[in-house]
C-alpha cells in the first residue's frame, strides 16, 4: 500500500483516478465486495468476513457486533495502473444520510443488487439519491451462487423499478451453487474461477450460441442509444469490441444506460471484471463537470486542476484516537501540511496540521493532497460536514450535502446528575459528526430530546455515547416527529409591532397572506415559500428580507402542539414603516410574531410520518402478518410471490412500527424479515389533530 501521496500523484495522474462508492440495500454484499477488492488489489493480505467481524471497512465495534455497515468508510487501492478511492456506504435506511454525504463527493458508483431479490427498497432509494447528484453508475448483480439466483429477473427489476436501460455485458457460467464464471460479451471470452485461481478461456461450446444471441442483443440496444455504434451497426451489421466499449463508457457517463455485470463476492467470483469496468466506464475527476460554488454572490466554476486555487468540501467529521478527523474531497488546487485555509461559510481561519491517507481506521501521514483526491486532515477545530475549506485569497462556498429531517426522537438523560454536563458535551460532538441527528431541550418538560432517522439510528447514537464516553445513559420510549401544515389559510392578516421602553423604539407593520404549499413527497425541496408584492416602496427591500427571516423563525413551532410547520406559502402584500423606529430587527420580529398569529387564525392539520414496509414472510404466516399490518393502520400496496415466501409491501404510520420487529418474529417463528424507508408525511387521523401528541 502506498503511503506517499506525492508519488501517488505522479504515478496516477487525474485521468487515472476514480472516486467510487458502493451502494446497495442492506445485506446485498457491499462490505464483502469492498473486502474482495482490497484483497485482490494487494491492499490487504488476508480476506476478512462480515460474519466474523474481521472486515477492513466495518471497523467500528458496533458494526462488528451488529454485522451491518453503519458509517461510510473510505479506502484506497490500485488496479491496472489506476488509483481508486472507494467509499463503502451503509445500506440500512436509518443511515441514508451517510450515503447522501458520500454521494456528494463521488464521481461514480457501483450499485449492488441481490441476484435473488433484485431491486429492493433501499437500493431503489440510494439509486434515486445518486440520480439527484448525477453520479454515473454501473450495476453488479451479486450472490449469483444463491439458490434462486436469476440474472435475467434481477435485470428485469432494474429496468422496471429504476426506469433505466440495463446493458448486460456478461453471461453467467453455471447456475446457483454451480456458478463458476462469466462470459464477457464484449470480447467474447470466458472468465472462470476455481477457489482462488482465475483463468481466461474460450467460450464453452455449450454456451456459444447463447453468448452470440446475447452479444447481438447488446449490440442492438447500444446502437439504439449511441450514434457512433448505430453508424457502425448499419455499415457492418455488427459493432466492434472497441466501439462497443467506447459507447458503453459514453452511455454510463451520460446516465443513458447502465452496464450490468454479475458475480459472487463471497466466493471471489466476478471481482476482476468489476474492477476492469470501474476503470473502463466510470469517469475520472477530469471527466465530470466542474464544481460550482458562490464567491461574493457570483457563481464560479472550479476545474479539477492541482494548480488552481484550493477548494475542498468537508463531507464527514469523526473523533478518533488520532484526533478530530475532517474528511475532504479536494475539488481544485493543492493542500499542503501547515497550510492556512478558510472555512468559507463561517468565515473562520483553520490550519492544516496533518494530512492523512485513509484506509478505513488506519491512517498514513502525507505531505500534500491534490485536486480530485479524498483525504482526511487534522487541524480544523470547528469545520462541520458540508463546510467549504478554501484558499484565503480565493474564497468559494460549495453547495453542502442535503440533510434529511429527523423523524424519530427519544428523551435521554444521564443516570448520574454529575454526568449531565458530560452528556451534553458528548451529544454536541455526536451532532457535529452526524448532521442528521439533532439535540434540543423540550421547553415544557425540560427533557433533552435526541432526534434521528429511525430507532436503529438512535440506538447506535446512544450506544456510541455510552462506549466512547463511558456514560450511563437513560433512554425514554421513541416518539415520532410530527409536523403541522396549513389546510386553509388567511388573507390580509395585519400585524403591527410597536415597542417603546424608554430607549430606541421599534415599529413595523406588515400584511400577510398565508396559504397551503404542496409539500414534496421526498422532502428533498424547500417546503416554505415567501414572496413580496408590496409596491411603492412601502416596505424597503432590506426589511422584506428581514420579514422573510422572521417568518422562517416562526416555522420552528406550530400552533397545534409546537411541532415544526411545513408546506406554507407566505405573501407580504403591504406594510408600513416609521421614519425613526423601523429597523431590520423590528421587521424580523414582526415577521416571526405576525406569522405565528396568522397560523393561529388558519385551519391547521397535524402531519405524521409514514414508512414503506417491505416484509418477506413464509406463505403460511401471510394472513397473520396482513392482519397485524392492518391493525397498525397499514395500507397494503402490493404482494409478490417467491418460492416458499411472500413479499408484502405496505405503507404504515411510523408511530405504529415501534416494536414491529419483535412482533413479526413472533408471528413467523423467526423466519420473517422486513425493511422500512420513510416516504413522507400524511395527515394524522382527526382525533390526533385535535388531541395533539406531546413533543
Amino acid at each position: 500500500m502506498r503511503t506517499n501521496l506525492d508519488l501517488r500523484q505522479q504515478n496516477h495522474p487525474l485521468s487515472g483516478l476514480r472516486n467510487v462508492g458502493i451502494l446497495a440495500h442492506v445485506d446485498a454484499g457491499k462490505t464483502t465486495v469492498t473486502e474482495r477488492i482490497l484483497y485482490l488489489t494487494g491492499t490487504i493480505h488476508k480476506r476478512g468476513e462480515v460474519h466474523d467481524g474481521t472486515t477492513v471497512t466495518d471497523f467500528d465495534s458496533q458494526e462488528r457486533d451488529r454485522g451491518i455497515t453503519i458509517f461510510a468508510a473510505a479506502v484506497s487501492c490500485d488496479w491496472d495502473g489506476h488509483s481508486i478511492n472507494l467509499i463503502d456506504t451503509p445500506g440500512h435506511v436509518d443511515f441514508s444520510d451517510e450515503v447522501e454525504r458520500s454521494l456528494r463527493v463521488l464521481d461514480g458508483a457501483v450499485a449492488l443488487f441481490d441476484a435473488v431479490a433484485g431491486v429492493e427498497p433501499q437500493s431503489e432509494s440510494v439509486w434515486r439519491q445518486a440520480d439527484r447528484h448525477g453520479v454515473p453508475r454501473i450495476a453488479f448483480v451479486n450472490k449469483m451462487d444463491r439458490p434462486g439466483a436469476d440474472l435475467d429477473a434481477a435485470v428485469a427489476s432494474i429496468r422496471e423499478r429504476l426506469h433505466v436501460t440495463p446493458l448486460v455485458v456478461q453471461l453467467p457460467i453455471g447456475q446457483e451453487a454451480g456458478f463458476s464464471g462469466v462470459i464477457d460479451l464484449i470480447r467474447m471470452r470466458a472468465y472462470v474461477w476455481n477457489d482462488d485461481t482465475f483463468a481466461e478461456r474460450q467460450v464453452p461450446d455449450a454456451l456459444l450460441e447463447q453468448a452470440k444471441r446475447r452479444r447481438r442483443l447488446l449490440e442492438e440496444t447500444v446502437a439504439e442509444l449511441h450514434p457512433v455504434a448505430l453508424e457502425e451497426f448499419y455499415a457492418r451489421s455488427t459493432v466492434s469490441a472497441e466501439t462497443l466499449a467506447a459507447a458503453l463508457r459514453d452511455l454510463t457517463r451520460s446516465g443513458t444506460g447502465v452496464v450490468v455485470l454479475c458475480g459472487s463476492a463471497y466466493r471471489n467470483r466476478g471481482i476482476e471484471p468489476l474492477l476492469d469496468a470501474v476503470v473502463a466506464y466510470l469517469p475520472s475527476p477530469q471527466e465530470v463537470p466542474a464544481v460550482r460554488g458562490i464567491s461574493d454572490g457570483v457563481v464560479q466554476e472550479r476545474i479539477a486542476d492541482p494548480r488552481a486555487p484550493f477548494a475542498a468540501l468537508v463531507f464527514k467529521v469523526s473523533s478518533t484516537a488520532t484526533g478530530r478527523l475532517t474528511y475532504l474531497r479536494v475539488y481544485s488546487g493543492t493542500i499542503r501540511k501547515g497550510d492556512t485555509v478558510v472555512d468559507a461559510g463561517a468565515g473562520r481561519t483553520e490550519r492544516i496540521s496533518r494530512i492523512l491517507r485513509v484506509q478505513a481506521d488506519q491512517h498514513a501521514e502525507v505531505q500534500q493532497a491534490f485536486a480530485g483526491d479524498i483525504v482526511a486532515v487534522i487541524g480544523p477545530k470547528s469545520a462541520r460536514g458540508g463546510a467549504t475549506l478554501c484558499a484565503p485569497t480565493a474564497p468559494l462556498v460549495l453547495e453542502p450535502p442535503a440533510v434529511a429531517a429527523p423523524v424519530v426522537a427519544v428523551a435521554v438523560e444521564a443516570r448520574k446528575s454529575v454526568d449531565s454536563d458530560r452528556l451534553m458535551s458528548a451529544l454536541t460532538r455526536l451532532v457535529e459528526e452526524d448532521p442528521s441527528l439533532t439535540v434540543r431541550t423540550d421547553s415544557e418538560t425540560g427533557q433533552t430530546l435526541l432526534s434521528g432517522m429511525g430507532e436503529l439510528h438512535l440506538e447506535v447514537a446512544v450506544e456510541k455515547v455510552r462506549r466512547a464516553h463511558g456514560l450511563e445513559v437513560g433512554v425514554g420510549r421513541p416518539q415520532v416527529t410530527y409536523r403541522e401544515t396549513v389546510a386553509r389559510g388567511v388573507s390580509g392578516f395585519v400585524y403591527r409591532h410597536v415597542k417603546q421602553d424608554g430607549g430606541a423604539g421599534q415599529f413595523a407593520q406588515i400584511t400577510l397572506d398565508v396559504e397551503p404549499l404542496e409539500v414534496a413527497d421526498d422532502d428533498s425541496t424547500e417546503n416554505f415559500a415567501f414572496r413580496s408584492v408590496v409596491v411603492g416602496g412601502r416596505v424597503p427591500q432590506e426589511y422584506v428580507r428581514a420579514v422573510e427571516a422572521g417568518c422562517r423563525d416562526a416555522l420552528a413551532e406550530g400552533p397545534l402542539g409546537g411541532h415544526p410547520v411545513t408546506g406554507v406559502r407566505v405573501t407580504l402584500t403591504d406594510g408600513a414603516t416609521h421614519s425613526k423606529d423601523s429597523s431590520e430587527m423590528a421587521f424580523r420580529t414582526a415577521g416571526r410574531l405576525g406569522l405565528r398569529e396568522a397560523l393561529r387564525a388558519s385551519a391547521m392539520v397535524l402531519l405524521e410520518p409514514v414508512a414503506e414496509v417491505t416484509a418477506t414472510v413464509p406463505e403460511d404466516a401471510m394472513g397473520g402478518v396482513l392482519g397485524d399490518l392492518a391493525a397498525r393502520r397499514g395500507r397494503i400496496s402490493g404482494t409478490t410471490s417467491r418460492p416458499g415466501t411472500m413479499v408484502i409491501v405496505a405503507t404504515v404510520p411510523l408511530a405504529e412500527l415501534f416494536g414491529y420487529a419483535t412482533q413479526l418474529r413472533s408471528r413467523t417463528q423467526g423466519r420473517g424479515t422486513f425493511t422500512t424507508r420513510t416516504t413522507g408525511y400524511v395527515p394524522a387521523p382527526g382525533a390526533r389533530s385535535e388531541e395533539t401528541p406531546s413533543r
